[in-house]
C-alpha cells in the first residue's frame, strides 16, 4: 500500500497509548529509536520508538510547517475516530473467533475492505483496544478470546461497573438515608434527585445496596465486602446497628423491626414449615394412630392463661408417708423423623421464643398447639413417668412408659392460685375451673413444698423474681408499650416448677441406671452453704447472681449446683425445646427396642449443631423484651420518678434495680447520697434512652 510505512521517520503519522487510549502524533525527528512528536494541540514531546502502536503511516513530507502538520493531524484524527465508530468489534469477534488465536490490526481491517489504508487499520485497532472483554492487545497482534473467557470477562466487567456505581452513588445515598433516620430530612421519592445524593440508585444498584445492608445487619462482623462497606459508610458515624437504621429509613423494614430473629436465622410466623407440609402431615397422622396402652389417670396441666402448647401434666396420689407422682409429657418424639428435612428445619429453630409481639413456636403450630399438645379431653400419646417420693421429699424409684392419655383439665395459674389463697384464708373455694380439682391441687402443692424444702436442705439456690408483662398496641412507628405486674401466683408456679425439676432429675437418674447417654444441663460448681434458700430482695439476687456460673448443655452427667440435683436431663418440654425432643426420643427408642437411638458421639454431634442455634435464639429472648422496656421508659418521658433499690455501688457508678419493671440501670456515683448502700431504696429519673443501642441513664436520684 502506498501509505504503509515499515519504519517510523520524520513526517510519519503514528499512535501511542496514554491515559488508556490511543493518541495520534506526527514524527518531527528520529534518532536512535528516540522520537520527537508533534501533537494535535501543537505541543511537542519525546517518546521511545518501542511505545509506537503497530499501525504506522501514512508518511507525509518532512520539514513542513507546524500549522500544516497540525492540520494534517486533525484530518487523520477525525477520520480515524469516524471509522472506529463504524467498526462493530463484537461482529469482528464473532467472525474471527475460532479462525485464528491472534492476528494484527490489518488482518481484522481486511474484513471491511480488501486493501485498508493506514487510517482504516488504525481505526480498527482503536475499536479492538476498546473491546477488552473480547480481545487482548499483545503487540503487535490482538489475542482473540474464546467464548467462555468472553462470558467470564463480561461478568467481571458488569460486576466492576456495579461496584463502581455502588461506591459512587451508594455513599451519598447512605448519607441521605442517615439524615432521614436522624429526622434531619425527609427522604425524597424514588427517582428524584437532591443536592446531596444526586439521583436515587438504579434498580440493580439499589438491590445490591439492600442486600449488603441486610447482610451487615445479620452479621456485623462479616469480612465479606468489608472494604466496600467501609467506603460506603466512611462519612457516617460508627454507631451500633447502622444497617438496620438505614434500611428502616429506606422503608425496607418497619420501625422496631426484630433483627435478632434474622441473626438467629429464625423465621417468625408459621409459614416456615410449609415446604415440609407432606412430612408434617404424615407424622401427625402416624402419631394419631398410635396404639400405645391407655393410661386412664385424670391428669391436670397448669400453665399461663395464654398457653396453647401444653407439654406436661401431673397427678399426685398420697400413699402413707410419701406419694406417687405420675407425669404425662407430650410425645412428638415417638415417631419423629430425625433424618428428614423437617427435622433439620426444627433443629435450626432450636427452641420456642416468647416475645411481647408474639410467640415463635419451635414446631409447626398445627403440631405444637394442636396435634401433640396435651389438650384436655383429647387422646394423645405421652411419655409417662411414675415417681415414688418418700416422706423426706426424695425420689426413691422412677418408672418410664409410653401410653395414650386424656387430660381431665387444662388449668391456669390464676385459677389454681385462687384455690390456694382460699385454703390459706380458710375461705370458700372460688367458683372457677380449678375448683373441681382442689384436692389434687392440694396434693400437688404439698409435694412441691416438700421437694423445695429437700432441695434447699441440699443447697438449692432459688431466685424468686417476678417479671412484668409487656403489652404492645399499634404497629410500626405507632407502637406503644404498656407494662404491668402479673397477678401473684407463687404457689401455682412453684408447684409446676418443682414437679418439672423432679421429673428432669428423675429422668437423668433413670438414664444413668440404664447406661443411656443423654443431653444434660449442668452447673458443676461449688456454692457457699449460705447461698441455699429462697431469695427475693434485689440486692441479694444481684449478689448471688454475680457468683453463679451459667449452666451449660453437655453429654456428661454432672451436678446442677443451683438446683441441688446430682444430674439434670431436660425432658419436660419437647414441644418447646429441641434438647427435650432429643432426650425424649432417646428414652422412647430405648423403651421400644432396648437400645439407644444415639451413641454418646452421636449426641455430641447434635450438640455441636444445636449450641450455636440456642445461643442465637437466647439473644433474641433476652434482648428483645429489654428493647420494649426501654421504649416504654422513653415513651413515659424523663420527668417521671421511678422506685428503685440500690444493688451495687463503687466510687464511680451505682447500680439500681427497678423491681416493678424488672430492669437494672446505672448512674454516676455523684448523683447519689454519700450514704448510698446496697438495699437502699431510691427514686430515680431516667433519660438519654436509646432502645436500639440498649442505652439508658439515671439523670437524677433521691433517697426514699
Amino acid at each position: 500500500m502506498p501509505d504503509c510505512v515499515r519504519y517510523p521517520a520524520p513526517g510519519c503519522i503514528v499512535e501511542y497509548m496514554e491515559g488508556n487510549a490511543p493518541q495520534i502524533a506526527m514524527i518531527t525527528e528520529e534518532s536512535g529509536g528516540h522520537l520527537r512528536l508533534l501533537l494535535p494541540n501543537r505541543r511537542e514531546m519525546r517518546l521511545n520508538a518501542a511505545r509506537i502502536l503497530p499501525w504506522i503511516g501514512p508518511m507525509h513530507a518532512s520539514g513542513m510547517g507546524r500549522e500544516d502538520a497540525v492540520r494534517i493531524l486533525e484530518s487523520h484524527k477525525k477520520k480515524r475516530e469516524a471509522l472506529a465508530l463504524a467498526v462493530a468489534p463484537l461482529e469482528v469477534w464473532d467472525i474471527a473467533q475460532g479462525e485464528v488465536p491472534q492476528a494484527p490490526a490489518r488482518w481484522f481491517a481486511e474484513f471491511f475492505t480488501a486493501e485498508p489504508d493506514a487510517d482504516a487499520v488504525a481505526a480498527c485497532g482503536r475499536a479492538l483496544l476498546a473491546c477488552k472483554s473480547h480481545f487482548r492487545f499483545q503487540p503487535p497482534a490482538f489475542q482473540i478470546f474464546p467464548a467462555e473467557t468472553v462470558e467470564k470477562r463480561l461478568a467481571e466487567q458488569r460486576e466492576k461497573q456495579v461496584r463502581e456505581a455502588l461506591v459512587t452513588g451508594g455513599a451519598a445515598f447512605f448519607r441521605l438515608l442517615w439524615e432521614a433516620a436522624c429526622k434531619k430530612c425527609v427522604l425524597p421519592l424514588s427517582g428524584t434527585s437532591g443536592a446531596e445524593c444526586g439521583e436515587w440508585p438504579s434498580p440493580e444498584v439499589a438491590e445490591r445496596l439492600k442486600a449488603l445492608l441486610r447482610a451487615r445487619m445479620v452479621d456485623p462482623e462479616s469480612q465479606e465486602n468489608e472494604n466496600l462497606w467501609r467506603m460506603l459508610v466512611k462519612t457516617l458515624p460508627d454507631v451500633p446497628h447502622l444497617p438496620l437504621q438505614l434500611l428502616t429509613a429506606w422503608g425496607e423494614l418497619p420501625e422496631h423491626y426484630n433483627f435478632w430473629l434474622d441473626r438467629a436465622g429464625y423465621a417468625p410466623g408459621d409459614d416456615w414449615w410449609l415446604p415440609h407440609a407432606g412430612e408434617a402431615n404424615a407424622l401427625v397422622l402416624t402419631t394419631q394412630n398410635c396404639d400405645a396402652p391407655l393410661c386412664d389417670i385424670p391428669f391436670l396441666s397448669i400453665d399461663s392463661a395464654s398457653t396453647r402448647d401444653v407439654d406436661d401434666a401431673f397427678f399426685v396420689e398420697p400413699n402413707g408417708t410419701g406419694c406417687t407422682l405420675t407425669l404425662a409429657l407430650a410425645c412428638p418424639a415417638l415417631f419423629w423423623p430425625f433424618e428428614s428435612p423437617l427435622n433439620k428445619a426444627v433443629l435450626y429453630r432450636g427452641t420456642s421464643i416468647y416475645l411481647p409481639e408474639g410467640t415463635c413456636h419451635m414446631l409447626p403450630e398445627m403440631m405444637a398447639t394442636a396435634a401433640f399438645s396435651l389438650t384436655a379431653g383429647q387422646m394423645r400419646p405421652a411419655l409417662c413417668m411414675r415417681i415414688q417420693v418418700n416422706g423426706a421429699g426424695n425420689a426413691d424409684d422412677c418408672e418410664l412408659f409410653i401410653a395414650r392419655v386424656r387430660l381431665a383439665a387444662n388449668l391456669c395459674y390464676a385459677d389454681c392460685q385462687a384455690v390456694f389463697d382460699a385454703d390459706r384464708k380458710q375461705a370458700p373455694l372460688p367458683d372457677n375451673a380449678a375448683r373441681p380439682y382442689a384436692d389434687q391441687l392440694r396434693h400437688g402443692l404439698a409435694l412441691a413444698r416438700l421437694r423445695q424444702q429437700a432441695r434447699i436442705a441440699a443447697g438449692a439456690v432459688i431466685m424468686d423474681r417476678v417479671e412484668p408483662v409487656l403489652h404492645l398496641h399499634g404497629d410500626g412507628a405507632n407502637t406503644t408499650v404498656e407494662m404491668e405486674m402479673p397477678a401473684p401466683a407463687r404457689d401455682a408456679q412453684n408447684l409446676v416448677a418443682e414437679l418439672m425439676i423432679l421429673a428432669s432429675a428423675s429422668a437423668a437418674n433413670w438414664a444413668c441406671a440404664h447406661s443411656l447417654s443423654m443431653l444434660h444441663r449442668t452447673q458443676d460448681v461449688a456454692l457457699p452453704k449460705e447461698y441455699a434458700g429462697i431469695w427475693t430482695l434485689p440486692e441479694d439476687l444481684t449478689r448471688i447472681m454475680r457468683s453463679l456460673a451459667s449452666s451449660c448443655l453437655e453429654v456428661q452427667a454432672r451436678p446442677h449446683a443451683a438446683l441441688a440435683v446430682a444430674r439434670y436431663t431436660p425432658v419436660t418440654s419437647p414441644l418447646r425445646r429441641y434438647t427435650d425432643l432429643v432426650n425424649e426420643a432417646q428414652v422412647t427408642h430405648f423403651l421400644q427396642t432396648g437400645t439407644p437411638l444415639w451413641s454418646e458421639a452421636g449426641l455430641v454431634d447434635i450438640l455441636g449443631a444445636l449450641s450455636p442455634v440456642l445461643n442465637a435464639a437466647g439473644q433474641a429472648q433476652r434482648f428483645r423484651p429489654r428493647y420494649w422496656k426501654l421504649l416504654y421508659f422513653r415513651q413515659k418521658g424523663d420527668k417521671v420518678w421511678w422506685h428503685g433499690v440500690i444493688t451495687e455501688e463503687n466510687d464511680a457508678v451505682v447500680n439500681v434495680n427497678l423491681p416493678d419493671q424488672g430492669l437494672f440501670v446505672r448512674g454516676r456515683r455523684l448523683l447519689f447520697d454519700e450514704r448510698a448502700y446496697p438495699g437502699m431504696p431510691v427514686a430515680v429519673r431516667l433519660g438519654k434512652i436509646h432502645p436500639l443501642y440498649n442505652e439508658i441513664q439515671i439523670l437524677e436520684a433521691a433517697a426514699q
